[in-house]
């Protein structure tokens, strides 16, 4: 049977919604069914509090009943929790209504009851494709949480569940970061950027991110699960946060032919190393005072050996690209996340960073090759082509170098781009204009992670 879960209110005192009945789950679906233009939205076993932030925000696409099929447990308590936050926020609260059935059996009730047609799946991740793969092939529309695959022999998967409609898709939110946004479109105007340096001493392409293990989200302290700890489970680190890496230099750089990874990539090294957690960290972080039996194999000295960061260096159609992500355990007073991309051109460099200098926000300058005054006018006219899609910015010199200025109403956080990918999603379902390339680029970016992970291990 279907019911509510007791959640806990703000002041974390403990409520008990009242209890959704079998009467009241079936009119909630013939009213979403009734609803012309309205998905109904299904969550599977979400453990994973991005699975929570595709709902920051209501969404009129979307009827405000949601269906949630999860195993029992401190996952979907916390996915609940959260979502009821939303729920109560004084400002632009949301409205959801939270169906939810417990039990080992979730995949299967899902498929068998079926009270929506778009489904997100964000939490563990060894067998996450394998049910994208089986929701996909029972006609759902599916929007998945990266990573895709941890292991190389998950590759085939990816590709039956992007073969066809109905439409599969991950989430990447990194594409609505606005300079991720003007760095791609100033790429793409050769007047500014010319073309990818491919025959340098450094990457045409070359990236490398910090996240930390200890954050806060949605104000609060984010307790992540013991599993996360786990790569038996969550993956090791080439296929977590470098699956987005991976994902902005095919966008980036992207020419309207798909990516073949066959034609289009070769892949040169990979490599991983640990983030070593002390067991005090480790309880701060999850909330159990010593390291569960799944992870002591990789226990030294009482620390956690995590490995969780990783690096790739490949080739794509030509280009040589470098990638790392790193996984720190807490943010320092006054730090934060950070970021660094730069794509080197023939006539300009375009780097977005972040960090200390930047008072941790993400930054676009143009360090120009070309020095001429034609080369300047070239780039203040694109300067102004852009200022049409996004109001407000600005070229800014800045000796030899420019930079664009971001008012901050163009600026959207991280946790708000997860309702961004949502929303993308539904309009490629409604409007039936998903990139034709979306399928093929998924399976390249995924057959990269996977082989890059096989070759760090030396498989």
């Amino acid at each position: 049977m279907m019911h509510a879960e007791p959640q806990s209110a703000l002041d974390g005192t403990t409520v008990a919604p009242p209890v959704i009945s079998q009467t009241q789950t079936e009119n909630a679906r013939q009213r979403a069914s009734a609803a012309t233009g309205k998905h109904t939205l299904m969550v599977l076993n979400p453990g994973h509090f991005h699975a929570a932030l595709t709902l920051r925000k209501n969404h009129p696409r979307l009827s405000e009943d949601v269906y949630v099929y999860a195993e029992d447990g401190a996952d979907v308590d916390s996915f609940l929790r959260l979502v009821q936050t939303f729920n109560e926020r004084a400002q632009d609260p949301t409205h959801w209504k939270l169906h939810v059935h417990r039990g080992a059996d979730y995949l299967d009730r899902l498929l068998a009851q079926r009270p929506g047609d778009v489904v997100i799946v964000a939490g563990k991740n060894d067998n996450k494709m394998s049910s994208i793969q089986r929701l996909h092939a029972a006609g759902f529309d599916v929007l998945g949480d990266k990573p895709w695959l941890i292991h190389a022999d998950q590759i085939d998967m990816v590709k039956s569940a992007t073969a066809a409609s109905p439409l599969a898709m991950d989430i990447m939110t990194e594409r609505h970061e606005i300079t991720s946004r003007l760095q791609k479109a100033l790429l793409n105007d050769e007047a500014v950027f010319g073309t990818l340096r491919k025959d340098g001493a450094r990457p045409a392409i070359e990236m490398r991110s910090v996240h930390h293990l200890y954050k806060m989200v949605n104000n609060r302290p984010l307790v992540r699960p013991a599993w996360y700890f786990d790569t038996a489970v969550q993956g090791e680190g080439i296929t977590d946060v470098t699956t987005h890496l991976v994902d902005l230099a095919q966008w980036m750089t992207a020419t309207g032919r798909p990516v073949e990874y066959e034609r289009d990539v070769e892949l040169i090294s990979a490599r991983q190393w640990p983030t070593v957690v002390p067991r005090e960290v480790f309880e701060q972080i999850t909330g159990l005072a010593d390291f569960p039996a799944a992870v002591q194999p990789h226990v030294k000295d009482g620390e956690l050996h995590y490995l969780c960061n990783g690096a790739i260096s490949y080739r794509l159609r030509g280009a040589p690209v470098q990638l790392e992500s790193v996984w720190a355990l807490a943010i320092p007073p006054g730090g934060g996340d950070t970021h660094y991309c730069i794509a080197r051109g023939t006539r300009a460099d375009l780097l977005v960073d972040q960090g200390p200098d930047t008072q941790f926000l993400t930054r676009l300058s143009i360090h120009p090759v070309d020095k001429s005054v034609a080369y300047t006018q070239a780039l203040e006219h694109a300067a102004a082509i852009l200022q049409l899609a996004f109001p407000g910015i600005g070229l800014v010199p800045d000796g030899e170098i420019f930079r664009i200025s971001i008012p901050k109403d163009l600026r959207t956080t991280h946790e708000e781009h997860f309702a961004a990918v949502l929303e993308e999603f539904l309009m490629y379902i409604d409007d039936g204009d998903a990139p034709e390339n979306l399928g093929s680029d998924l399976v390249a970016k995924y057959t990269l992670l996977g082989r890059a992970s096989e070759l760090s291990r030396g498989c």
